[in-house]
C-alpha cells in the first residue's frame, strides 16, 4: 500500500468508528501501482464511512488465497493476494449493488458525490489484473474482496523483465489526457498526478480542443488512438497546429492494429498498447519529457 494510506483511512472514517487492521504475512507479491492501490483503499474507507453515520467497524484484512476453477469463481485458478474490507454498515439491496460500480452512479444527493470512487476502485483492480467481489445484504454490512494474482518476479523489475533505468522527474509540467473510457481516464491521471504531473482530462478531441483554447502551452499529449469524435491521430495534428514542438503518446487497444506503431510514429509520436501497467504509463511519460 501507499505509505500513509493507513493513517489516511484513519483520518477519513473519524472516530466513530472502531478500525481493525489484520496484515497477513508473508503476502504474496503482486504487480501493481502503490500509489493506486493506496487509493483503492482510500475509496473504500469513504465508502464505509458514508455507509455508517452512526459509527461501527470497519475491518481491514490482507491474505493470501489460491483459487481453484469452481464454477462460482470470478477469478481464474491460481494464486492471489487478498485484501478484505468488511463494515457492519447500513448493507446494500440487490439492486444498488449489481450498480455500485457504474460510473458516475451514487446515492447521495445532488452535489453531494461524483459516483466515481467506487468506479475508480474497479477501474484500478482490472487494470493491476486483478478482480474485486461485493458481498451485502440490508442491515447486515458490507464485504469487498479485492483479488490480485500473485507473480514470482523480485520487486522492483519491469514488466518487461527489463531492469528499470532511473528517469528524471517532471514534476510540474502539463499532460494532456484524451480517454473516452471515464474510469480508464480516472485511473491514469490519478496515476499521473501521483508522479507530479499537472494534469487536463478530456473525454474526447472536441473537448480536449475546447479545454486548451485558452492554454499558451502543453507539455505532452496522452491520448488514445480511437475515439468517437476526433481519431488520435488528428487531434495531434491540430493540437500541434497550436502547440508546435508537443510530445505525444498514442495508446490503443485493438486487437488489430498491430502495425499501428510504425504508422503512429511516422507521425513523430510514441504509443503504448494496452493494457499496460501504469508504471508503465508515467514512465513513458517522464522518458519522452525528458528527451
Amino acid at each position: 500500500m501507499q505509505p500513509g494510506s493507513g493513517t489516511e483511512c484513519r483520518r477519513l472514517i473519524g472516530e466513530g468508528i472502531r478500525l481493525t487492521v489484520s496484515p497477513g504475512f508473508p503476502l504474496r507479491r503482486v504487480k501493481a501501482d502503490r500509489a493506486l492501490l493506496g487509493q483503492v483503499l482510500i475509496n473504500l474507507a469513504v465508502n464505509v464511512r458514508d455507509a455508517m453515520p452512526n459509527g461501527g467497524s470497519l475491518t481491514i484484512k490482507t491474505d493470501n488465497i489460491t483459487l481453484d476453477d469452481s464454477p462460482g469463481n470470478a477469478s481464474p485458478a491460481g494464486d492471489y493476494a487478498q485484501l478484505t474490507v468488511s463494515d457492519t454498515g447500513c448493507g446494500m439491496s440487490p439492486d444498488l449493488k449489481a450498480r455500485i460500480f457504474e460510473p458516475f452512479f451514487t446515492t447521495k444527493g445532488v452535489g453531494k458525490g461524483t459516483g466515481l470512487g467506487l468506479s475508480v476502485v474497479h477501474g484500478i483492480v482490472q487494470q493491476s489484473g486483478g478482480h474485486i467481489e461485493v458481498e451485502s445484504r440490508p442491515g447486515a454490512g458490507t464485504t469487498f474482496r479485492v483479488y490480485l494474482p500473485a507473480v514470482d518476479e523480485p520487486a522492483g523489475e519491469s514488466m518487461s523483465g527489463e531492469a528499470d533505468i532511473e528517469i528524471p522527474l517532471a514534476s510540474g509540467k502539463t499532460v494532456l489526457l484524451v480517454e473516452d473510457e471515464d474510469s480508464v481516464r480516472k485511473i491514469f491521471a490519478l496515476a499521473l498526478e501521483a508522479d507530479g504531473f499537472i494534469v487536463l482530462s478530456a473525454a474526447g478531441g472536441l473537448e480536449a480542443l475546447r479545454l486548451t483554447e485558452d492554454r499558451d502551452a502543453i507539455d505532452l499529449m496522452v491520448t488514445d488512438l480511437v475515439m468517437p469524435d476526433i481519431n488520435g491521430r488528428d487531434l495531434a495534428g491540430m493540437m500541434r497546429s497550436r502547440f508546435p514542438g508537443l510530445r505525444v503518446l498514442f495508446v490503443s487497444g485493438y486487437a488489430d492494429e498491430d502495425m499501428l506503431p510504425n504508422s503512429v510514429l511516422q507521425t513523430d509520436g510514441a504509443f503504448l498498447k494496452k493494457p499496460f501497467s501504469l508504471n508503465a504509463l508515467t514512465r513513458k511519460v517522464r522518458e519522452l519529457l525528458a528527451s
